[in-house]
């Protein structure tokens, strides 16, 4: 059997499945690559930090030259994370003939384009299965088995830490603070949960498929995001008096030649597939115009799961020849037109603290009245209360109407503080 030879950038979490992968699974990978996989280099920084697997002191270099300058190194797993340096690492092994295998969503969602313009000019290839939904295989999916529909929309929770706080809120009763501490004890949320809570995460993987299923560029800072901070016990639980469960999704839709990209949590029926989907894992519902309906379900996120992503991308690599090709560039160039967050169109949860005072709640849905929004549910809490909680749900209406309504509310003498504002999915 041929012997290839890779090299890893970065032994961290992902990085550490893709070595015990290539490790446990040794046979099963050389059968179905038909290479024996030799990891030549794996750059670290400290090549005296302790690590979770045992790493030949030969193997770990500190110095990329040690890889991009060694011709008989094939493939390089860039499994950094960021845009610097790795961004500049992959585009300097693909343009030394190097394929190149990638979990970078960040990197990906801001510099596909680029990266996959070069592995096509260069005659490389470029996978990064792993950089969307752990272990799911949605990008093979959307790149190869769905090529022939037109897909209409994609309506995810692809982020798993935020989907693991949501979980302990909804059926444990957990304080928001408390479930994110607990996440980071159990290594579902970093020390700095930013990108995860404040839906940066989901933002870049919603980017990376909408780009590969609408056929086009987009530029991820034109892409609406909330994360889940505002979310307490409170509006858990009105959720569920309404039938609903509060997820974090990341929606994209085509209609019109206008593509509406969003990330924000949402309130979606008790009885959709992706309301039952908890813990830390992911699932991503797609819509067809010839398939229909598709829902893929598995662990978003974790050392093996996005590790098997990973070593699936390099066996593909082997399967189709190491010799140099022109790989389709799936990132095209042209520009997709974005849907106006004020344009869109969807139900909303309102979450209002006003006086108890007469008049009060007739004023309030006098200005939803005013402006088109129409109301299908009011509900008032408290009694002998001086404030009270009031709580509307809208009929589907446009953002700029509510925008509008609750601007005005906020001026309201008797209103002491609009307290939340969640849109409603009838998936």
């Amino acid at each position: 059997m041929q012997r290839v030879k890779i090299a890893i950038l970065g032994i961290g979490n992902v990085g550490t499945g893709v070595w015990k992968i290539l490790t446990m699974n040794k046979e099963q990978v050389s059968a179905r690559s038909g290479y024996d996989i030799e990891v030549a280099k794996v750059l670290v920084r400290d090549k005296k930090k302790k690590r979770n697997v045992e790493v030949p002191e030969e193997v770990l270099t500190d110095s990329f030259d040690d890889i991009i300058n060694d011709d008989s190194i094939k493939i390089v797993v860039e499994l950094m994370g960021g845009v610097d340096p790795a961004k500049n690492y992959m585009l300097k092994a693909i343009k030394s003939g190097k394929h190149v295998v990638t979990a970078n969503k960040f990197a990906l969602a801001t510099c596909g384009k680029e990266l996959a313009e070069a592995a096509e000019e260069f005659g490389v290839k470029l996978n990064y299965e792993a950089s969307v939904a752990g272990g799911i295989p949605i990008i093979h999916g959307i790149t190869e088995s769905l090529t022939a529909n037109k897909i209409l929309n994609i309506v995810g929770i692809i982020n798993g830490t935020t989907n693991y706080i949501l979980t302990k809120m909804t059926l444990n009763g957990m304080e928001f603070e408390d479930a994110l501490k607990e996440a980071q004890q159990k290594g579902y949320a970093e020390a700095d949960p930013t990108s995860d809570v404040e839906g940066y995460d989901a933002m870049y993987k919603i980017g990376i498929l909408s780009s590969l299923s609408f056929g086009g560029y987009i530029d991820v800072d034109s892409i609406y995001r909330e994360g889940i901070t505002s979310i307490n016990s409170i509006d858990i639980e009105y959720a569920k008096e309404f039938g609903y469960v509060i997820k974090l999704l990341a929606i994209a839709k085509q209609n019109d030649g206008l593509v509406e990209l969003r990330v924000h949590p949402a309130m979606i029926p008790a009885t959709h597939p992706l309301a039952n989907v908890n813990d830390s894992f992911n699932a991503i519902f797609i819509k067809g115009n010839a398939v229909g309906d598709l829902m893929l379900y598995g662990r978003g996120a974790g050392d093996l799961p996005t590790g098997s992503a990973v070593v699936g991308d390099i066996i593909a690599i082997l399967k189709n020849g190491l010799d140099k090709n022109v790989e389709r560039n799936t990132f095209a160039s042209c520009p997709l037109r974005i849907k106006d967050m004020e344009d869109t169109r969807c139900e909303y949860y309102i979450r209002v603290t006003a006086s108890d005072t007469p008049g009060t709640l007739g004023a309030i849905s006098n200005v939803f009245g005013g402006n088109g929004v129409s109301l299908a549910s009011v509900i008032q809490k408290g009694k002998g209360d001086v404030n009270v909680p009031l709580v509307f749900v809208t009929h589907e209406t446009l953002e700029k109407n509510i925008n509008k309504s609750i601007k005005e509310i906020k001026a309201m003498e008797s209103v002491v503080s609009v307290d939340n504002l969640i849109r409603v999915e009838n998936i």
